[in-house]
């Protein structure tokens, strides 16, 4: 059943990737990363922080190797919804406004970031989602002359009927990564409140 693919991903997440492993995804699978995958996710249902989510828009709407510089200090994997429906493709104009209301530089003078789609049902790309490192990471082995820079993410698996994708981050800035896990870095309202708004 193709409705297994993700649940398999999300095993996969727990039996094959260190217990320590930042997953980033879309906000929506937060809570199914967490709860299946037994995984730390970047944000989830529960996120409130707009500008959190805005960069997690901008981490995938960017071009390849500018989103990697972001993503290497906050993520070990990238996981994606893909193969049709609704997908990471279909829901990225949305992740690409959501980003532009908090980084202006993405859609210059564009509030609903018209030049990041498509132009037709075939799915034929605009140069900025052409560029984007979703569109790259959800297409790669799919469209001719689609590639993903290996030496940035490796693709690591891939569900059985092609509904999920999960890249390695390569070259994860480690330092980050300690910095992060110390607890004395977390900004929180209160001792050992859930809500920390991080530094």
């Amino acid at each position: 059943m193709q409705k297994d693919d993700y649940r398999e991903a999300y095993w996969w997440l727990n039996d094959n990737t260190p217990y320590d492993a930042r997953v980033m995804a879309w906000w929506d699978y937060g809570y199914q990363i967490t709860g299946i995958g037994n995984r730390t996710t970047i944000a989830d249902g529960n996120t409130w922080n707009h500008e959190h989510i805005a960069l997690l828009g901008r981490c995938l709407t960017s071009p390849e190797k500018k989103a990697h510089n972001l993503i290497k200090h906050l993520a070990d994997y990238v996981l994606l919804w893909t193969g049709g429906g609704g997908d990471d493709l279909a829901k990225s104009p949305h992740m690409a406004r959501f980003c532009n209301s908090v980084y202006n530089d993405i859609c210059p003078n564009d509030p609903t970031c018209s030049h990041f789609g498509f132009y037709n049902r075939q799915l034929d790309p605009t140069p900025m989602m052409a560029e984007s490192l979703l569109y790259k990471m959800s297409v790669f082995h799919q469209r001719p002359n689609v590639k993903v820079d290996e030496k940035l993410f490796s693709l690591v698996y891939q569900s059985k009927y092609g509904k999920v994708r999960i890249y390695k981050v390569n070259g994860v800035n480690t330092e980050s990564k300690k910095w992060t896990a110390d607890p004395n870095n977390r900004k929180c309202d209160a001792p050992g409140s859930w809500h920390c708004s991080g530094q």
